[in-house]
């Protein structure tokens, strides 16, 4: 089928897709063309923190492709994440124009920088003095107007990128509210990139009538969806549903294997717990809802393993 063709990258969510997840997610599902960091800021002068250094060693991640993300604000700043990522053999780099939160969009960050061009051309200047990188950018349709992104294409489309992201939706919705086909159509009619749709994919069909509509698609980019069914991408790369058993088994393993992991890296039960908690804020949205408070309440890990168990037994969703 033509829709096979169509790459799928994972986006990335903070606080959720960090190497180890990403390392475990790929080793039990797949079908992702690429992987990428949460995005990656300068803090002081020229330094990082160092979760996100580790984040992007490339001694800790064991996936094919992995893109770290830059955040998007000063091109001073563009300029020193670029060096650091060169200098860690990168030859992706993808700028986040699209984080809606306050924190970053108010100091002009993020889907803060779509309302000003010449911010949006500044960053881009600063890419073309790194040759050697193919940078991407993910954006939104605007801060607040779904035409600022038209009004961004002529100095993207001279800049020599490997791709652009677009979620079709606006800043100040955050995640709420529909998507804009009819404005992600009209940047798509005049971007000259590859491009990605990005925004509410979370099953195979929605896959399938982006792409339909979308032919000249790159692919898509998806990020909850994955989160909430793991499994998604590699159900569309070999057009295959798995049966709701096969995929509980498969979900109940990857969760087993990133408990482990995770109780290998952090310290006790409540550190361990919260992590894992985080996990669940998209991980199976059916559960049934008794067992996912019981998760979400559990102080120790005897009584989080305990209403875990039974979220994975099919039937538990059903009542």
């Amino acid at each position: 089928m033509e829709q096979q063709n169509y790459k799928i990258h994972f986006a990335p969510v903070q606080g959720h897709t960090d190497w180890t997840y990403r390392n475990i997610h790929a080793k039990h599902f797949g079908g992702v063309d690429a992987y990428y960091t949460p995005f990656i800021r300068v803090e002081k002068e020229d330094s990082f923190r160092s979760r996100d250094m580790k984040d992007c060693d490339p001694e800790l991640n064991s996936v094919e492709n992995l893109v770290p993300q830059v955040l998007g604000g000063e091109p001073d700043e563009l300029d020193v994440c670029l060096q650091m990522l060169e200098g860690r053999g990168y030859k992706q780099v993808d700028i986040n124009m699209g984080c809606p939160f306050t924190m970053i969009s108010r100091r002009g960050k993020g889907a803060g920088l779509l309302s000003d061009p010449e911010r949006v051309r500044a960053l881009m200047d600063v890419v073309k003095e790194f040759p050697e990188i193919g940078c991407s950018v993910k954006m939104r349709l605007g801060w607040e107007d779904p035409e600022e992104c038209l009004r961004l294409l002529p100095v993207l489309n001279s800049t020599p990128l490997a791709a652009v992201f677009l979620h079709a939706r606006v800043g100040v919705q955050e995640y709420k509210g529909e998507t804009d086909k009819e404005a992600f159509e009209a940047f798509y009619k005049g971007c000259e990139h590859p491009l990605f749709y990005n925004g509410d994919i979370v099953t195979v069909e929605d896959i399938h009538a982006v792409t339909e509509r979308f032919p000249r698609l790159a692919g898509v980019m998806i990020g909850r969806g994955l989160l909430s069914d793991p499994a998604l991408a590699r159900e569309y790369v070999e057009n295959t549903m798995l049966s709701q058993e096969e995929k509980f088994r498969k979900f109940k393993a990857f969760h087993a294997e990133l408990l482990a992991a995770y109780m290998e890296r952090l310290q006790g039960d409540h550190q361990l717990l919260m992590k894992m908690k985080t996990l669940w804020e998209y991980f199976m949205p059916a559960t049934n809802r008794k067992i996912l408070k019981k998760i979400q309440k559990s102080n120790k890990l005897t009584q989080y393993n305990e209403a875990v168990v039974k979220a994975f037994i099919p039937s538990e969703e059903e009542e």
